[in-house]
């Protein structure tokens, strides 16, 4: 498949029909899968690989290998495709968002993939009888999530930023560096007795010859781009040809020096131009996102059609207990070992464990596989024909292994890959709603000593928190803090949108500059559907101005004198409150339950949980401290005062759709 060279597609399949018939069936199945992903909210892998095994040889059979002419095209449209995908993936892989889960990026591409690696080469040779070579060549290949499944589960299941690093990084990386694995343990089975510096000597091999041909693709492309006159009148669209020619020659040109090169190629290329500030880049962006979705929905559709399920269901339970092993016992000791000490939450790694779907890369790779080990035995089975007696035998024996090592090996990876994206990626946000790990968004214009402590607050009670700070100096240390800084100009519309102001139910100004903070807070107000957007006045004089303008104005100087005489007149509850978010909590929610609409405050306290209680009503403006006797209406917004997990259970009770 991959590395192979382009063979002539045919005209017709297998039974007359133009090939551009099926073509076009699969474009139209794949579109159609995106769209039915994004109205339901669930990842579009999952309409995509039903659709695929509806048309293919166990569904309608309408599509099989020969559609395509036989493996070869096939292949070539599948590398090419592989490649695309990999570049958009690399491309939108930002360094400042690998910024934001250092430790566990770097972690979960090194320990987490050998864990992974070790861990299922060990379950395949003691489950499925493999051979070590085959069951460390599956185990390499069953390391890679990719770009292919992640990207659409992170579209519709908005985790924190540093989760989404994490697992995109880890998809772009391990996508490469699984690919090249795979092939160095494949090319050692070519050789009697491998060293250890055989398996270094063609790992660096591909991996070098990848990183320099992207290296230079990219440097080739930033010219042309940036330096050459593409026309005014359309050069965007000029530039994204380029990126997209830059792509598939990267890929071409490794590959063609050695096998799986490619993938590096283009995912050195994409990472590189993704980060160089290249004129057009939206423009850029926004076609490969098209394409790329194009591609996706047709190499999905196409591999999910040539699911042999005889080869599955041969495998037995030792097969299923495989996938049990990868997804349940590999994927969460990997994740919990490579996050250990990290910001992410228990919940977060939790997600991060039960979704590792595996993507394209395994499943091409394996069915290039499966092709030369068919054709190894062919071989092998002619020769035992011309021989004669025990050499006869032995040969003939061979060959049955290497047919046995075939199948064990394409149904292993399709098995983990079909169970994986149906289960976890068609799963993934009942997953993430469960874990609770869907947060609001919220964004602190200004990451100084005030944002940052606001931002400590509100991430120690579960929100998820984006800085936004033009100082570079700052960015870092607030990086090095641990928290998520979008680095630029928070009066600029399209930083804010970038920050994920378009999401955001909450956007706080806390600059230094009242100027600042007056105009980040109307651009979020007129610009965005922001639920609450408030402000920071350094000047106490500014205050009636800002609050003039519609903007909901907390006083620095004020709020200082207010602390202080909370600590001269209460000192027991500004202690609390002080200390609000370790122990106790207090939380505003609305009242939208039906069961204690109607119901006085007297019938509704047993209900809550123990230590919490309703401290204050507002309806229609007005603010109380309810009685016993006071009836709650729908609507009404409480404030619950009390311990920390009873408050957030009792937030539940009052409000179940929040």
């Amino acid at each position: 498949m991959l590395g192979l060279e382009i063979a002539p597609v045919l005209a017709t399949g297998s039974d007359g029909v133009n090939l551009l018939t099926f073509v076009a069936l699969i474009v139209a199945l794949g579109v159609g899968s995106q769209v039915l992903g994004a109205r339901f909210r669930v990842p579009s892998v999952l309409f995509l690989i039903t659709a695929g095994i509806v048309v293919g040889p166990s569904g309608l059979g309408l599509i099989t290998l020969d559609t395509f002419g036989g493996a070869g095209p096939l292949s070539t449209i599948v590398g090419l495709a592989v490649a695309i995908i990999v570049f958009e993936g690399a491309f939108h892989l930002k360094i400042d968002k690998l910024r934001e889960a250092p430790t566990a990026t770097l972690r979960l591409v090194t320990v987490g993939a050998v864990i992974a690696f070790v861990g299922t080469g060990i379950a395949v040779h003691f489950l499925l009888g493999a051979s070590w070579t085959i069951s460390f060549l599956i185990g390499s290949l069953l390391v890679a999530t990719g770009p292919t499944v992640i990207t659409p589960i992170l579209a519709v299941v908005p985790v924190r930023d540093r989760v989404a690093a994490a697992l995109e990084t880890e998809g772009i990386v391990n996508d490469v560096s699984a690919a090249i694995m795979a092939v160095v343990i494949f090319e050692t089975l070519r050789l009697d007795a491998p060293t250890a510096t055989d398996y270094v000597r063609l790992f660096a091999e591909r991996l070098g010859t990848g990183i320099l041909v992207g290296l230079v693709v990219a440097a080739v492309l930033y010219y042309l781009i940036r330096y050459v006159d593409l026309s005014p009148d359309n050069a965007p669209q000029n530039a994204r040809l380029l990126t997209i020619a830059g792509a598939i020659v990267a890929f071409a040109v490794a590959n063609q020096i050695f096998t799986e090169a490619g993938v590096a190629a283009v995912a050195t290329a994409g990472l590189v131009l993704g980060n160089a500030d290249l004129p057009y880049e939206a423009q850029i962006e926004e076609f490969k996102g098209d394409v790329t979705l194009l591609v996706l929905s047709f190499v999905f559709i196409a591999l999910a059609a040539l699911l042999d399920f005889d080869q599955l269901f041969a495998l037995g339970w030792q097969g299923l207990a495989v996938v049990v092993i990868v997804a349940l016992v590999l994927r969460p000791l990997l994740v919990f070992a490579s996050t250990t000490g990290d910001r992410l939450s228990f919940s977060e790694r939790m997600f991060v464990s039960l979704v590792g779907p595996r993507g394209i890369i395994p499943a091409s790779v394996a069915t290039l596989f499966a092709l030369e080990l068919e054709s190894l035995a062919s071989e092998t089975r002619e020769a035992a024909e011309a021989a004669s007696g025990a050499e006869a035998q032995a040969l003939a024996q061979e060959a049955d292994a290497l047919l046995a090592s075939s199948d064990i090996l394409v149904g292993t990876v399709f098995l983990v890959i079909l169970m994986t994206v149906v289960f976890e990626g068609g799963l993934a946000r009942q997953i993430a709603e469960y874990l609770d790990v869907i947060p609001m968004r919220v964004l602190v214009v200004g990451g100084g000593k005030v944002g940052r402590s606001l931002a400590e607050r509100l991430e120690d009670r579960g929100e998820n928190v984006v800085l936004i700070e033009n100082d570079e100096q700052i960015v870092e240390v607030a990086r090095e803090e641990g928290f998520t800084v979008h680095r630029g100009d928070g009066t600029d519309t399209d930083v804010l949108r970038a920050a994920g102001a378009e999401n955001a139910k909450i956007v706080v100004a806390a600059t230094g500059d009242d100027d600042v903070n007056l105009l980040v807070a109307q651009l979020a107000d007129s610009k965005f559907d922001t639920e609450k957007v408030l402000a920071r006045a350094n000047n106490p004089e500014n205050v009636e101005a800002f609050e003039d303008l519609g903007v909901r104005t907390i006083s620095s100087t004020m709020a200082t004198a207010w602390a202080l005489d909370n600590q001269i007149e209460r000192p027991a509850l500004a202690n609390w409150m002080t200390h609000i978010g370790d122990n106790g909590d207090v939380q505003e929610v609305q009242v939208t339950s039906e069961k204690l609409a109607g119901r006085t405050v007297r019938e509704v306290g047993p209900e809550l949980p123990d230590g919490c209680l309703i401290a204050l009503v507002e309806r229609d403006g007005e603010t109380e401290v309810p009685s016993a006797d006071f009836t709650l209406q729908r609507g009404d917004s409480i404030t619950l005062l009390g311990r920390r997990e009873g408050v957030r259970e009792a937030m539940s009770v009052c409000n179940p759709s929040d």
